[in-house]
């Protein structure tokens, strides 16, 4: 359903919003191009809200402050966590590692701490080597029983077995639950 806000209504948002921009961008440093998109996202989350402002309570001028203040409070949580993980400038990984030096900030990188590695892609090689050596060995220990367990595994969960028709739910877990307990035996934990 929709309202319609008379021009005094209107124009108390503005003010409010206008207000918290202002003091957002002062206590944060942002730069003033950003006040715009701020305004607008305080305005929104605002519009959004009005369907819950009763009049017999307050004023709109006291309801939009105090809505327009906990998204500020939020968009300055999201600045400060932006900061934290950024920097409080962006740089580019092609600007120069040293000034004069032709190596750049994304080669003198170690791929422990690139991209790929922080969304959790990358993988050590020598590590995913042992890994499948470890494997290996660990499910050469398991009898016909167990390695066709594993290789039904593969598939999908223990779940998803039952429901495929390779046994019950419960016999499939408490199977998993053993095969687990095997490889951790012979010293391949659970990744």
């Amino acid at each position: 359903m929709r309202q319609s806000i008379s021009q005094d209504d209107l124009r108390t948002l503005l003010h409010e919003a206008d207000v918290a921009v202002r003091r957002l961008v002062r206590k944060l440093g942002l730069p003033r191009a950003d006040l715009d998109d701020i305004r607008q996202d305080l305005l929104t989350d605002a519009l959004a809200r009005l369907h819950a402002f009763d009049a017999e309570r307050g004023a709109l001028g006291a309801f939009a402050g105090l809505v327009m203040a906990n998204r500020a409070t939020r968009i300055a949580q999201r600045v400060r966590n932006h900061r934290r993980m950024y920097g409080p400038e962006p740089v580019s990984l092609d600007e120069p590692a040293a000034p004069g030096s032709r190596e750049t900030l994304g080669a003198s990188l170690p791929e422990e701490q690139s991209l790929a590695a922080i969304q959790g892609h990358w993988v050590n090689p020598i590590a995913q080597v042992e890994r499948r050596l470890d494997l290996e060995r660990g499910l050469g220990t398991l009898d016909e029983k167990g390695r066709r367990l594993v290789a039904d595994l593969l598939r999908g969960s223990a779940h998803w077995l039952a429901r495929a028709g390779l046994g019950s739910r419960s016999t499939l877990y408490r199977q998993t639950w053993e095969l687990r307990l095997a490889l951790m035996a012979v010293g391949v934990s659970a990744v």
